[in-house]
This record gives C-alpha cells, sequence and structure tokens, in this order.
C-alpha cells in the first residue's frame, strides 16, 4: 500500500521549489536580439569542389527570457547548411529559421541573408612536376648547378579549373647562403593556389648542386696591403704588386672593379726580420678568388725610426 503522506516535507519542498522557478521564469521579460553566427556546411557530395567565396558567418535575430539570450555562448547557435543535393554550377542554398541550431528556450525570429549562393565544380586530379626554390646566394666564384627534388611530380586535386591553371608545386626554399658543395634538405611542398590540394607526397627531398662559376677575370697589378703591423714597425713586400684572378658570372664580373680587389698579407704578431708569406684576397660577393700570382712573397721588417 502506498502511503500519500510518506515524506511529505520532502514532497511539499520539491513543489515549492517548481512553482518558484516556474514564476522567476514566467516573470523574465521576452527580448530580442541580434547575433553573428557561424555558418556550417555539411555533407558537401564527393566529386565536386565548393569554389569562390562562401560566407563563414551569417546574421540571425534570436528571441526568448532574457535570462536564456544572457546565456548564450560561442558555438551555441549555428546555422547548418545542408549541401548533399549540391551539383557542379551555380546553386542557390535558402537559409531560414528551421536550419538554425539553438539552445532551448531561444527561438529564430530571422535569419540574414536568407539564401546563400555558391559555385561548385568537378573535382579533378593531375600530376605536375615539382620545382624546387632556393634562397640566398651560394659563396663567391659559385653558381646554382642542377636542382632535383624526389618526388619529382605529385598528384594535385582540386576543382577543374584550378587544377587546368596549375603548372608545378613549389617547394619550401632551400637555404644556400655561402654554399660550395652539395646542399641537400627534406622541404615541404605546396600550391600557391589554396583551392589545390596535394595528394601524395607532402614533403621533398631537394637537392642542390653548387658549380664554379663559368669566367675567369684577371686583375693585374694589384697592391699588397700589409695588414696588423704594429705601429713601432716598418713592412715593405717585394713584389709589391700581384695578379688576382677571380671566377665568377658575366654580370658578376663586369661589376666589378679593379679598386674593389683588395690583395694583402696578415703580419700580425710578427716582429722584425724577413719573412716569406703567403697572399691573400677579397674581391666581394659577386666572385671568387681562384689563383693569386705570385702566391708568396717577401715581406721585410723594420723597426721604424725613433
Amino acid at each position: 500500500m502506498i502511503w500519500p503522506f510518506r515524506h511529505f516535507g520532502l514532497k511539499v519542498t520539491s513543489l515549492t521549489l517548481a512553482v518558484l522557478l516556474w514564476m522567476a521564469v514566467a516573470g523574465e521579460e521576452t527580448v530580442e536580439r541580434g547575433l553573428r553566427i557561424p555558418l556550417e556546411l555539411q555533407q558537401i557530395p564527393s566529386g565536386i569542389e565548393l569554389t569562390g567565396d562562401v560566407p563563414s558567418a551569417v546574421d540571425v535575430r534570436v528571441r526568448g527570457a532574457s535570462g536564456a539570450l544572457s546565456r548564450i555562448g560561442p558555438g551555441d547557435v549555428v546555422a547548418v547548411l545542408d549541401l548533399r543535393g549540391a551539383r557542379a554550377g551555380r546553386r542557390l542554398f535558402p537559409l531560414t529559421p528551421d536550419q538554425v541550431r539553438t539552445p532551448v528556450g531561444v527561438d529564430v525570429a530571422q535569419v540574414t541573408p536568407s539564401a546563400i549562393a555558391m559555385v561548385f565544380e568537378a573535382s579533378v586530379t593531375r600530376t605536375v612536376p615539382v620545382v624546387p626554390s632556393v634562397d640566398g646566394r651560394p659563396a663567391p666564384g659559385f653558381v646554382v648547378g642542377t636542382l632535383k627534388a624526389d618526388p619529382a611530380t605529385v598528384d594535385i586535386v582540386g576543382p577543374e579549373s584550378a587544377v587546368k591553371r596549375a603548372t608545378e608545386a613549389l617547394t619550401e626554399p632551400v637555404l644556400i647562403a655561402g654554399a660550395k658543395d652539395r646542399v641537400q634538405e627534406t622541404v615541404t611542398i605546396g600550391m600557391l593556389d589554396p583551392t589545390l590540394r596535394i595528394q601524395n607526397a607532402k614533403t621533398a627531398v631537394v637537392t642542390v648542386q653548387m658549380e664554379p662559376a663559368p669566367l675567369e677575370r684577371t686583375f693585374r697589378s694589384r697592391p699588397i696591403h700589409l695588414r696588423n703591423l704594429a705601429a713601432t714597425l716598418v713592412a715593405q713586400a717585394e713584389p709589391a704588386v700581384v695578379d688576382v684572378m677571380l671566377r665568377g658570372s658575366r654580370d658578376g664580373l663586369a661589376r666589378i672593379s679593379p679598386d674593389e680587389v683588395d690583395a694583402y698579407i696578415d703580419v700580425a704578431g710578427l716582429g722584425a726580420g724577413q719573412y716569406m708569406l703567403n697572399v691573400h684576397a677579397d674581391a666581394g660577393r659577386d666572385a671568387g678568388v681562384t689563383r693569386i700570382e705570385p702566391s708568396l712573397v717577401q715581406v721585410r721588417i723594420t723597426r721604424g725610426q725613433q
């Protein structure tokens, strides 16, 4: 037998709370508010690609109790567009309040815009070559030789018109600044067109071969400068001039003036005496020094007059 007055106090308390909650909700003012909410695209059919600009958000006006609207957080209200019936071409999809997901107690009064225009194209795949990219300049006297990428080709996928325009996939630049030998690096492959995607390999091993520059030029009778000579000493080189041979590209060698070719001997730490010392030369970044004639000269160091 069920006793109706069993736990009577608990039942009265529950009923009282329910009545108070109803009174609080019923007493709340119904308000309307404008919101900008995300637009979520679902069920895009396989075999087609969405092209052009599509809004990522839409405007809605929502209605409900002031308390319910004040509790709305990011992502609580979302417009959902079902694209399962999409076909290639320009399409117009209506957007109604029924397609807006809301929390309990919140209704949608209006959606702007009321329709979304979209353009779809057939999705196609094509094989394109991978073109390596480099950054920097090799060491003076060297030029960039052959460039190879492994894999040499990749498959790209995307809207038909964009795939037809694409001619190559690019790599992240390989740094070759100051290089004299082969440079090899694993880098990312990418496409300039954001509507295109690489279907298979995401990285490539790029090999850059450095080669001696193709031309030489001789700068004759360049004076030898003696560097780092102590202030109390006097030095003289015999012979006092040398010929400096440079290797570089045609344009690089043409840019070099004779005064830019600096032949020198470093005499730091040497005292009075007679020495056979190596000659060095600087010629900037456009060419490399391949030979100095003579490469060894006699240097006589004496103490200066007091």
